[in-house]
């Protein structure tokens, strides 16, 4: 088999199972009790994502703040297949291109539409600097129309590569784990212990990534509000 078998999709009676592995990280997500008082686990997550919400909309203006349900559901929908995603026998979509510029170039898009929409002349600007001098305005102009368009791109490359990378050392090491012990145990013992801490810092890139991934959306918002 392949490295690379791990991140092919998988399908059960012939029926793909990328819409169950995306649906089921909102079925853990507890749902809000009626009583007044929560219990620790609710109380965590309403105290996480509070705080969330409170700094990303920090620099946004009072017009973008309407997107932070969309911006809050879309942080617990990545972290959570993220982390879902490092378990055992579990598929991870958020590895496939795919998926993640799917979610990509639709909410970048809704940003650079609201700049249109709301400010026009502003988002013009952005393709040529005040000052420029003439002989390179084609070319100034050509370079910032690149940047903007491979926004998205960047988006979904970073959190596919991020992924990929950090499953792909979880495999070769845990691999490697049984089959250095037969030769060398204090070897195996050691790989094992880099492994325990590759899996530390596989939780945190995915923490990380879902974040990042939300930052740069609200950051573009914020140049378009």
């Amino acid at each position: 088999m392949s490295l690379f078998d791990q991140f092919a999709p998988t399908a059960l009676l012939g029926l793909p199972l990328i819409p169950l592995a995306m649906l089921f990280p909102w079925l853990l997500l507890p749902t809000p009790p009626l009583q007044w008082k929560h219990n620790r686990l609710q109380t965590f997550l309403n105290w996480f994502l509070m705080s969330f919400t409170k700094q990303l909309l920090l620099p946004l203006s009072t017009g973008a703040h309407k997107w932070a349900f969309l911006f809050t559901s879309l942080l617990a929908f990545l972290l959570t297949m993220n982390l879902l995603g490092l378990l055992p026998y579990t598929f991870t979509p958020t590895t496939q291109l795919s998926i993640n510029l799917g979610l990509a170039i639709p909410l970048w898009l809704m940003t650079v539409l609201v700049g249109f929409r709301n400010q026009l002349t502003h988002s013009f600007a952005h393709f040529l600097p005040e000052g420029t001098p003439t002989p390179l305005i084609p070319a100034l102009i050509l370079i910032e129309t690149i940047s903007l368009f491979i926004r998205p791109l960047a988006l979904g490359v970073r959190l596919t590569a991020n992924l990929t990378a950090g499953h792909l050392l979880i495999h070769l090491m845990s691999s490697a784990v049984p089959v250095i012990f037969f030769f060398s145990p204090a070897t195996s013992l050691v790989t094992f212990a880099v492994l325990t801490l590759l899996m530390t810092l596989e939780i945190m890139v995915a923490m990380i990534q879902a974040y990042v991934f939300v930052l740069l959306l609200s950051l573009y918002l914020q140049e378009n509000t």
